[in-house]
């Protein structure tokens, strides 16, 4: 064996193309994977069909990052969407841009970029060995020597750290780069579940309602100061409604408008999913509750009004009936019985304060937060190991010789879109570039 190698640990998006990049830079690159083969985790990428990155300029890629989205600047002034993409038309991908500048395949089919990938790897003499668990990185007077397996002593001269997250455990994503980077010293910033559904204190409303997509919605979750709240059944008691001439209401953690989706436990789709971050956050200081405005475009004035026609147009339906007009199907019991309205009763003799009723759940449809699903159920892992101990430049090690990392590892993770798999793509780039010329300097 060559002990002049660079070892890659990790054999997903940021490790197929660190390994590639290095071999490329004509470093000798033995790449290992756990898993029986490469990719797995990129195989089940959006749906299957692999977000691979975004369509938006540089400026407006990097706070899709928050805070730590300032670290990848240098990484993306490297190697970006247009790099990737052309590698991958070179090995046959072509790709497309839909809705939210989110960029495909053509194909729709996650293994074509794989596949790609593992081309440009094998076309440049990198040697990838699966079913291999690296349980150790061996140093010597703070320089690295090589990587233990559960069998074997495999020499080399550098290391690069490309294991993912912890979320999604089945495709090999379970946390190993962080045991490792711990050992070495590296501090591990709390890992948390990003990208997550939530779940509800009101598992029988929310059973009720699941597999109702909510579209053009607004979510709004709140810190709450009392333990729970008495949710959508007594909506006039809610935290944080913000009603006018009301006690004020509680901060506000965050806002989205878009599309959700009710479950059987409580809410996921696309603006629950961006939101779970601060929410799990939140949750860590007490309680938490968010409200989903259902009619958001209409201001509760314009609203009342417009419940005041509906039952004045069709004043001899039912209740059941009038509210078709204004809900999904799978949502009308639920609403019958949390307004306390008869359901056969006829819209003109519903009161004033029965509408009222109906106006606050319209606008203000609460539910408790318990928790979010685990992070294994998790898109993405938040936290890992610590921006300030990674050179941005490189993507090295402050206190390892020879150490490297990049992607999910790193504590670095963005709303959907194809920004993480871009983020893994470029710092493995940089990862592997900067291996490749740290062991040419030791030749």
């Amino acid at each position: 064996m060559d002990s002049n190698q660079i070892i890659v640990i990790g054999a997903g998006a940021g490790g197929l193309l660190a390994a590639g990049r290095a071999a490329e830079a004509g470093a000798k690159v033995l790449l290992l994977e756990k898993n029986t083969s490469p990719g797995n985790k990129i195989l089940i990428s959006g749906k299957t069909r692999c977000n691979i990155t975004n369509a938006r300029e540089l400026e407006e890629f990097i706070p899709m990052f928050g805070p730590n989205g300032r670290f990848l600047y240098n990484a993306f002034s490297r190697y970006f969407r247009d790099e990737l993409l052309a590698l991958l038309k070179r090995y046959g991908v072509g790709t497309k841009t839909e809705r939210g500048g989110r960029v495909f395949p053509v194909s729709d089919n996650a293994a074509d970029v794989v596949d790609a990938l593992i081309k440009y790897a094998a076309n440049h003499n990198v040697s990838l060995q699966t079913g291999i668990k690296a349980v150790g990185i061996v140093t010597e007077e703070g320089k690295i020597t090589g990587v233990k397996s559960e069998t074997k002593f495999y020499p080399g001269r550098a290391v690069i750290i490309a294991t993912g997250g912890a979320s999604f455990p089945a495709t090999g994503s379970t946390g190993d780069g962080y045991r490792l980077a711990a050992a070495l010293n590296h501090t591990i910033v709390p890992l948390r579940p990003a990208l997550v559904p939530l779940v509800v204190e009101e598992i029988e409303l929310a059973k009720s309602m699941q597999g109702v997509t909510l579209q053009n919605v607004r979510l709004t979750a709140y810190q709450c100061s009392a333990d729970r709240i008495d949710a959508a059944i007594t909506p006039q008691k809610d935290c944080g409604r913000g009603i006018p001439g009301k006690s004020p209401k509680p901060p506000v953690i965050e806002s989205r408008m878009g599309d959700m989706m009710m479950t059987h436990f409580g809410i996921g789709g696309p603006i629950t999913l961006l939101m779970s971050l601060s929410v799990a956050e939140a949750l860590e200081k007490g309680h938490v509750s968010v409200a989903i405005d259902l009619k958001p475009a209409l201001g509760f004035k314009e609203l009342e009004e417009r419940l005041q026609r509906d039952f004045d147009d069709f004043s001899k339906r039912s209740y059941r009936n009038i509210l078709r007009e204004l809900l999904p199907q799978k949502l009308i019991d639920p609403f019958v019985q949390m307004s306390h309205i008869q359901a056969e009763k006829c819209g003109n003799q519903i009161n004033a304060a029965e509408r009222k009723r109906l106006l606050m759940l319209l606008k203000s449809l609460r539910f408790n937060i318990k928790s979010t699903l685990p992070l294994s159920s998790a898109m993405v892992t938040a936290g890992g190991v610590s921006l300030k101990e990674i050179d941005p430049k490189t993507m090295a090690s402050k206190l390892v010789e020879g150490l490297y990392f990049c992607g999910e590892v790193m504590d670095i993770d963005a709303e959907t879109g194809g920004y993480n798999l871009q983020a893994a793509f470029s710092t493995g780039y940089v990862a592997g570039e900067s291996a490749a010329s740290f062991v040419r300097g030791m030749e």
